[in-house]
């Protein structure tokens, strides 16, 4: 009885299991493993009305298939969607889109030798301490192949910020030890390039950088800045629900990201009240502004009107083929080669993911924030009384 009464406690709030939902109002489940049939996602809670293609959610996708360049998996996927519900004559109906991912060149073979073995730096043993059975095909639900369904429901996200004036800009700050410096961007130049760099020329050291990684069969991590212009003030919840926080579990939920950070981030510890805080002042137009942005956009957990600055640490793909030491599933020490197609980098494919998953988290919170005054509410439903016509 009280088993029964637990799950049904989490049915009820909302959570799954297994963890693979999240948003309130506009809750996104994604599905599917690394070598299975297909992936996808299920968008609940996008309002009707919204102008959208597979062409639309396509472009999010081409930014994050394999293949693009040689600092990404080798793996041949087209990562074409297909809509099999919630869009009518161009425009979703208001009821659950259901996108689908079809895989195609999936190569089980190669993860034959680690059926029994624990990779490094992978979720293989956590995985077994948790299920106690695994899919190590490519790391099932834990590979970045699942990350597919978040781009796909962050596409639909952005499209709908677009319709309220927000529009999000995300690229790779940094590629191991090449981080440019916020003089250096170049945001034209941010497509330019194979690892979405907003400055091509530093592009090219970073890219010797990682030719030299690949010549020693290693791997590189990096930094991916996410900035949002044009989020209204008043955005997130003041305790337990902020919008720094619920951004944070958002990007955190990324595979390979190890630390997150909004505006000055850490810096903050070394600096002072007086250079730390963001004087406000009020610009002829009667908008109020902020002379600075050391706070990234987020003041007691609310958004302040000013663009939201965060970054996303990510660390090197945990896949190299260098000898490594490590233990089999029955507790025997051993080393691993590691064989398979692998990123030497994840930053460049996972710029649009971190975008993503910061699209579908304003969204959720910005349909919450419509009831949070009365006012609102009364003008939402506001109808002429019959007596008055």
């Amino acid at each position: 009885m009280r088993y029964t009464f637990s799950i049904y406690f989490l049915q009820k709030e909302g959570k799954t299991m297994s963890g693979s939902s999240f948003g309130k109002l506009f809750r996104n489940t994604t599905w599917g493993e690394s070598h299975g049939a297909a992936i996808g996602v299920v968008i609940d809670g996008c309002p009707a009305g919204l102008a959208l293609t597979a062409d639309d959610i396509q472009v999010f996708l081409d930014r994050r298939k394999p293949g693009q360049s040689k600092y990404a998996t080798k793996r041949q996927e087209g990562d074409t969607v297909e809509i099999l519900s919630g869009i009518f004559e161009g425009r979703t109906t208001g009821t659950p889109i259901s996108l689908l991912i079809r895989n195609q060149d999936q190569r089980s073979h190669d993860y034959g030798n680690i059926a029994s073995v624990y990779r490094p730096g992978h979720a293989d043993y956590t995985y077994d301490a948790k299920y106690g059975f695994r899919d190590y095909r490519g790391g099932g639900r834990s590979s970045g192949r699942e990350t597919i369904g978040r781009t796909a429901a962050g596409a639909v996200a952005t499209l709908i910020l677009k319709e309220l004036g927000i529009t999000l800009t995300a690229y790779s700050k940094g590629i191991g030890p090449v981080v440019l410096d916020t003089s250096e961007y170049h945001y034209d130049e941010i497509m330019q390039n194979p690892l979405y760099m907003p400055n091509n020329s530093r592009a090219q050291e970073a890219s010797a950088y990682l030719d030299r990684m690949m010549q020693n069969l290693d791997s590189s991590g990096g930094i991916i800045e996410c900035v949002v212009n044009g989020m209204p003030a008043g955005i997130g919840e003041p305790v337990f629900e902020k919008l720094d926080a619920v951004l944070s579990q958002a990007i955190a939920s990324i595979g390979a990201v190890k630390a997150i950070e909004f505006g000055d981030g850490c810096q903050v510890s070394s600096s002072n009240g007086s250079k730390n805080n963001d004087s406000f002042y009020i610009r002829e137009d009667g908008y109020v502004q902020k002379e600075s942005n050391h706070a990234g956009g987020i003041l007691g957990g609310m958004s302040d009107g000013s663009n939201i600055v965060l970054r996303a640490y990510v660390k090197p793909t945990p896949s190299i083929a260098q000898p490594q030491n490590t233990i089999t599933a029955t507790g025997e020490n051993t080393e691993i080669i590691i064989k398979g197609r692998h990123d030497p980098i994840i930053v460049p494919r996972a710029v649009v993911v971190v975008e993503s998953m910061t699209a579908i988290t304003l969204v959720d919170l910005l349909l919450q924030n419509m009831s949070c005054k009365l006012d609102s509410v009364k003008k939402f439903y506001h109808q002429p009384h019959p007596t008055d016509l």
